[in-house]
């Protein structure tokens, strides 16, 4: 194999790429670095934790891995796509195909019940037969029994592992999680970072997580450390 064709399906491999990748912001006209030159990859299957002080980034980098925002320089690529090169259309497709969100205050609709939530991302895509899949998801958390209660009849792991559920019903390659456990207690928040865990290792899910919590990054492959905007004292990360 010619080393073009090799280096071509490495690049592939990669589900997320930061290449020097800067975000600045505006404040009240005064231009504040939220990221400065950021590089790191995430490969299938790899579980990757953003650790570090309010602050620090973490929810700059998760916005642009998931296409929701645009570096000021630098490049972000997911699945091999730039994402700044996408116009509405395309980055639309690119976050109900490739990426699944889940959130510390889990975002679930109220006015839903628990299948119906997981059901949304499909029925935004215009997919079709949306009830097998999304029971199937539930089936996968654990929450099968549960597809029927509205999100208040439900506990806040409950609601979590419901939230994860809609996250993968459309098999994204990328999970992105901002403190999952952040709302749970010790033994239910366990709970769902091993559950996150084995669908990394059984789904080939590549993961990125932002916590604040040690315990919680410690089931990481990969630890990201973060530091005013930069990736620092990390030595088992990519850059």
């Amino acid at each position: 194999m010619c080393h073009a064709s090799s280096v071509s399906i490495a690049l592939r491999m990669r589900i997320l790429q930061f290449e020097t990748v800067s975000k600045d912001y505006l404040n009240e006209g005064v231009r504040v670095a939220a990221l400065h030159e950021v590089s790191l990859e995430l490969r299938p299957g790899e579980f990757a934790a953003l650790t570090g002080r309010s602050g620090c980034g973490k929810s700059t980098l998760l916005n642009l891995a998931g296409a929701m925002d645009f570096p000021t320089s630098g490049r972000v690529i997911l699945d091999g796509v730039v994402t700044s090169s996408l116009d509405d259309a395309g980055l639309t497709l690119i976050r109900r195909t490739k990426v699944g969100f889940v959130f510390q205050s889990f975002q679930l609709l109220n006015t839903l019940s628990a299948v119906e939530n997981v059901e949304l991302p499909l029925l935004l895509a215009g997919e079709t037969r949306i009830r097998d899949a999304a029971i199937r998801r539930l089936r996968q958390v654990e929450m099968e029994e549960y597809a029927g209660r509205m999100p208040y009849q439900l506990s806040g792991g409950q609601m979590q592992r419901v939230a994860i559920a809609r996250a993968l019903v459309h098999s994204p390659k990328l999970l992105l999680a901002d403190e999952p456990t952040g709302n749970l207690d010790t033994a239910t928040g366990d709970a769902i970072l091993g559950l996150l865990r084995r669908i990394a290792t059984e789904e080939g899910t590549a993961i990125l997580m932002a916590t604040h919590s040690i315990e919680a990054a410690g089931i990481a492959d990969t630890l990201v450390r973060m530091k005013d905007g930069r990736v620092a004292g990390c030595p088992s990360c990519r850059t």
